[in-house]
């Protein structure tokens, strides 16, 4: 009896312990809330406790594309004669001042990478879904300059890329495609200049690694197609080669 009595003692004490820490932790957030509220990235309302990120009705509102789902060949269409595309989709349609605007941008510039990883485990989740994204060998994401990515610290595209090669269980290879010219933000460009500044942008090296595969070349905005037309032509160096484009969205 004696040492039941110690073992139920000792067990209460383990319960009184982690019920006291869960206490602890549950005062912590609800302070951490009040100082420090979560919003949404994309309207920037509070977000609830089950909510990450973006709030449930952005979830449902954000401009959605389809285009994977509908077969519809909007993406493929921008770079028409001008790269051989296999399949081609975008998560959101791009919209000035609106909510897919204000997620990207937190993404690119205010360091929110976490953004770049929801929006690459909703495409991911989507594409895995369908027969035309099956046999893709492999994730490439439009590399940024090494001075750029030194100053920023990420590429806003890595996470994104990455939570798409999981969810189609293929590898991730960022070290096939370089970027050798380091050019400004083409966020206020106009269209022609982004188009004139995308040659000679990219290079190749490990060309063996992509030779006879089928690539996915995701990037977070598609709008003239200047840069994917530019890392298209420098991967189509590599023998046998097919690519598939998939970004954030499209403009």
């Amino acid at each position: 009896m004696y040492v039941l009595w110690q073992k139920l003692k000792r067990y209460n004490i383990i319960f009184l312990l982690k019920f006291t820490i869960q206490v602890i932790i549950a005062i912590l957030k609800s302070l951490i809330n009040l100082f420090f509220p979560k919003v949404c990235y994309a309207c920037t309302t509070y977000l609830l406790d089950n909510e990450e990120t973006i709030c449930t009705n952005c979830r449902h509102d954000l401009p959605t594309t389809n285009f994977h789902f509908s077969n519809d060949d909007s993406v493929k269409k921008v770079l028409r004669g001008r790269a051989n595309i296999e399949h081609a989709t975008a998560l959101f349609r791009f919209e000035k001042e609106g909510p897919v605007q204000q997620l990207i941008h937190s993404l690119k510039y205010k360091g929110y990478e976490h953004i770049g990883e929801l929006l690459g485990d909703w495409l991911g989740g989507e594409l895995a879904e369908l027969k035309t994204y099956q046999n893709i060998d492999m994730v490439i994401p439009v590399p940024m300059h090494p001075k750029k990515l030194k100053k920023r610290g990420y590429n806003q595209v890595t996470k994104f890329g990455q939570q798409i090669a999981e969810a189609l269980n293929v590898a991730y290879v960022d070290d096939v495609l370089i970027k050798i010219t380091n050019t400004t933000s083409q966020t206020t460009k106009k269209r022609v200049a982004r188009w004139s500044n995308s040659n000679e942008l990219f290079a190749l090296r490990n060309i063996s690694k992509i030779e006879n595969k089928h690539i996915l070349l995701v990037d977070d905005i598609i709008t003239t197609g200047a840069t994917l037309e530019a890392c298209c032509l420098v991967l189509n160096q590599a023998k046998h080669l097919k690519i598939s484009i998939a970004t954030m969205a499209i403009a």
